[in-house]
């Protein structure tokens, strides 16, 4: 089935294009929740339209997200967790602590978007990368101090 993708929707194409999926997924999946919409000749007319309106908004959402990035880029972000000796911690610092540690901040990032390249069990100073939307991609330091 040929849809018109309202928004970016990874694994499909970006916002504006005409793109080929399963009919189940579409009617199912990506019509109800507003994503895209249905490739009929009058969409498509509408879409040539619309095309420089939907161009400005995808501009103006990178640039917020952008802005974003560098702004997350130079945040270092505390997390306090108890440890044991030699600075080992109970557990590990997961991406939820890291999220729950940027919006005290002021930063809102979805847990799922924060990656992790070796589990954090000591103590220290981390870079952690955030991978937010439009492909765009920030490093920031998390630093994990004990908990008292």
């Amino acid at each position: 089935m040929k849809v018109i993708l309202k928004v970016d929707v990874e694994g499909i194409g970006s916002a504006g294009t005409v793109a080929d999926v399963s009919p189940g997924y579409a009617r199912n999946y990506l019509i109800p929740k507003g994503l895209v919409l249905a490739a009929t000749s009058r969409n498509v007319k509408t879409l040539e339209k619309q095309k420089a309106e939907i161009m400005k908004k995808v501009d103006k959402e990178k640039k917020r997200v952008e802005a974003l990035g560098q702004r997350l880029a130079q945040t270092r972000v505390v997390v306090a967790k108890q440890a044991g000796e030699k600075g080992k911690l109970f557990g590990s610092v997961t991406t939820k602590d890291i999220a729950e540690a940027l919006a005290q901040e002021g930063i809102e990032v979805d847990k799922k978007k924060i990656v992790i390249e070796e589990p954090i069990k000591t103590l220290g100073s981390y870079q952690v990368k955030a991978k937010l939307p439009l492909k765009v991609e920030s490093q920031f330091q998390v630093d994990v101090i004990e908990a008292e």
